[in-house]
């Protein structure tokens, strides 16, 4: 309980900061769309190939624009060593990690949500039509990246090419969340049902919450403070 009460804290900060100066929404949300709009007079595909590769265009726009949100979760408490601050003050290592991820959760689900409103239009997707297996993928994924993009975030903080670093180091691991995510949008914006082999994807996107939430619990206070 006491975790949770931290990284709502965390992340209600660091939403408040980004919402006053619009950091990383305007960075990945022009990215976002820019990337969107240039495909779409790029190629002009029939709608059944568009579908077909719907989810892995989302998801590539989608990682790309989350590499400019969670850049920024730990770099923006370097100024005036706020970053020392933090860690001495009563918060955990784990609760200020996590309270990043939720942070950056937020804030790629505003840029998804933005960006996929965008795509139906530019290509003509009806992506409406299966709303809570969409929602559901989403959610998943989208914790993923937020959370490997914290810890690893935490871990490059200091680093004075960070912003090359990290996505160097986080892209390679998103490879099987990011496979599993656009094999199940797919489904969903092509109206199918998620049985079957679906459902292992989905299997997929848990296992890797899990594991990598797990390991921001239990590497954080190694990560941050040692």
């Amino acid at each position: 309980m006491r975790l949770l009460r931290q990284t709502v804290f965390i992340a209600r900060k660091d939403l408040a900061v980004e919402l006053r100066t619009k950091e990383s929404l305007n960075a990945a949300g022009a990215f976002a769309i820019s990337i969107l709009l240039l495909f779409s007079f790029a190629f002009d595909p029939s709608p059944e190939v568009t579908h077909e590769i719907s989810g892995g265009l989302l998801w590539l726009v989608f990682v790309f624009a989350g590499a400019l949100v969670f850049n920024r979760g730990f770099a923006r408490e370097l100024p005036n060593e706020c970053l020392d601050a933090l860690l001495a003050s009563p918060l955990s290592a784990s609760g200020l990690a996590l309270g990043k991820a939720l942070a950056n959760f937020a804030l790629l689900l505003f840029i998804e949500v933005i960006s996929l409103a965008i795509f139906g239009v530019f290509f003509n997707v009806n992506w409406w039509r299966r709303p809570a297996e969409l929602t559901g993928i989403f959610l998943l994924a989208t914790w993923g990246v937020s959370v490997v993009g914290a810890i690893f975030g935490a871990l490059t903080v200091n680093l004075r090419l960070r912003e090359l670093m990290l996505p160097v180091i986080v892209y390679p691991l998103l490879i099987p969340l990011l496979i599993a995510a656009i094999e199940l949008t797919n489904a969903a914006l092509l109206n199918l049902p998620l049985t079957g082999d679906l459902w292992l994807w989905m299997k997929v996107l848990l296992v890797f919450d899990v594991v990598f939430t797990a390991l921001t619990i239990a590497l954080a206070e190694t990560i941050l403070v040692n």
